[in-house]
């Protein structure tokens, strides 16, 4: 099982170690359930604490290679090809991401969902204000990085705008996720900086995008109002993973934080949530016509 766990890592996660730090995480806390032994006596083996055996088990954090080989021994994983393959993994989970050259503008609680977006397969949004930032063109995402961050310097700024880019390729590598964004029509209504600036561009790329066939676009139009905004359901989105071992996340990110949400009950909610907004929204081909109706008036 751990070694099917790690081969699907290799596999899938080259270049990106929140996978593999996820699923050796997952393993690890198998592995200390099965053998009976409490967070405490394993932080204790390893020289550490409970809290720290607590976030190598969520994939929080990096991997000694000392701490992961007393672990398996803790554990009496004895089996040297399991150990291998689990060693394996772990070089992987500390492997440097492709984000890390821009660690200067990614704060940690940003960081977990680079990985997690860069590993799925499916990634679900909804958006009220603003044009998800895979879809966003470099003229757009600069004047929407300008007015969340009013005192970045034009260095910061460009720095931004280089990762959102970077992010963007996923779409178009050799297997992309699929992609369904559902946005308010107030998202290309009431562009940011106001009218004029880079909103036509914007509007002509999403039109270009929806034309790709792992990328959905649908827009609620303004006369529809969602029937979950009066019940504060902001923007939000839905993450699925290759991986089996690994669950659906739920992001809900804030102005200086960010919540990921895994319970099966939190799931079930959004899912339903996005599930409603996909039927309130005007069917994808349809959304054709809203495009250009946008452009024209820009």
């Amino acid at each position: 099982m751990a070694a099917d766990r790690g081969e699907q890592a290799l596999d899938n996660s080259l270049g990106n170690p929140t996978v593999p730090r996820i699923l050796l995480g997952a393993e690890l806390r198998r592995l200390r359930t099965a053998a009976g032994i409490s967070r405490g006596s394993a932080g204790y083996a390893i020289r550490g604490s409970d809290s720290k055996i607590s976030r190598m088990e969520l994939g929080r954090i990096s991997f000694k290679p000392r701490d992961v080989a007393d672990l398996l021994t803790l554990y009496g994983v004895c089996d040297e090809s399991e150990r291998a393959m689990l060693l394996e993994l772990m070089d992987q989970a500390n492997a440097q991401s492709w984000w890390h050259e821009f660690a200067d503008v990614v704060p940690g609680w940003f960081e977990a969902y680079l990985g997690l977006e860069d590993a799925a397969s499916v990634i679900r949004c909804y958006q009220t204000r603003l044009v998800p930032g895979l879809l966003q063109t470099e003229d757009y995402a600069r004047s929407v990085i300008r007015l969340g961050h009013p005192l970045a310097d034009p260095v910061e700024v460009e720095r931004r705008v280089a990762l959102r880019m970077n992010r963007a390729r996923v779409l178009r590598r050799s297997r992309p996720p699929k992609v369904w964004a559902v946005l308010d029509e107030a998202v290309l209504r009431n562009p940011p900086g106001g009218r004029g600036g880079p909103m036509r561009a914007q509007v002509e790329y999403l039109l270009e995008l929806s034309r790709l066939p792992h990328v959905t676009v649908q827009v609620v139009p303004s006369h529809r109002s969602p029937r979950y905004a009066d019940a504060g359901a902001g923007p939000f989105s839905i993450l699925r993973f290759p991986e089996a071992a690994l669950p659906d996340i739920v992001y809900l990110e804030q102005l200086t934080s960010a919540t990921y949400l895994d319970k099966a009950d939190d799931l079930d909610v959004y899912a339903t949530v996005m599930d409603q907004l996909c039927l309130d929204a005007i069917p994808a081909p349809d959304t054709v016509g809203l495009f250009n109706d946008v452009i024209n008036g820009l």
